[in-house]
């Protein structure tokens, strides 16, 4: 878990009556001002969707999950524009020998085809000769 990497400025821009946690009220009332049209009802429904104790208020923890979260998606989303720079020119939805070869000579790196079998055999879970996504994000790892 991430430690507070400073979301604790965050929890205390919006919890005006300094209990430690984000009322609806207090959420609303700060969009507002920071420009956004947010009926009360609708901050209720938003804190309720990360609320991890159920007491309907916004907490650090509920916040850092939140980031946490997001961190996720976006580390997913950088992955698949990895694996789309190895699969550009093919277009197959794997990584085959040549596309990794391809993407060295574009790094400035020369390897052979067997070179490239070999990388990619340490991580072809299914023996097929490429690496899918699902391969290519444990190598990843």
């Amino acid at each position: 878990m991430i430690k507070d990497a400073g979301f604790e400025h965050v929890i205390k821009y919006f919890d005006e009556d300094g209990d430690g946690k984000v009322s609806p009220a207090e959420l609303r009332q700060k969009l507002i001002l920071l420009g956004e049209d947010l009926l009360l009802k609708e901050a209720e429904m938003a804190i309720e969707a990360v609320d991890s104790d159920g007491d309907g208020y916004l907490s650090l923890e509920d916040l850092i999950s939140l980031m946490e979260e997001g961190g996720e998606e976006q580390k997913l989303r950088d992955l698949k524009e990895a694996f789309e720079m190895y699969n550009d020119s093919d277009k197959c939805g794997f990584i085959t020998p040549k596309s990794l070869k391809r993407m060295f000579k574009k790094m400035g790196e020369s390897k052979s085809i067997g070179e490239c079998k070999v990388m990619i055999k340490q991580f072809d879970l299914n023996g097929d000769g490429v690496l899918s996504f699902h391969e290519f994000t444990i190598m990843m790892q």
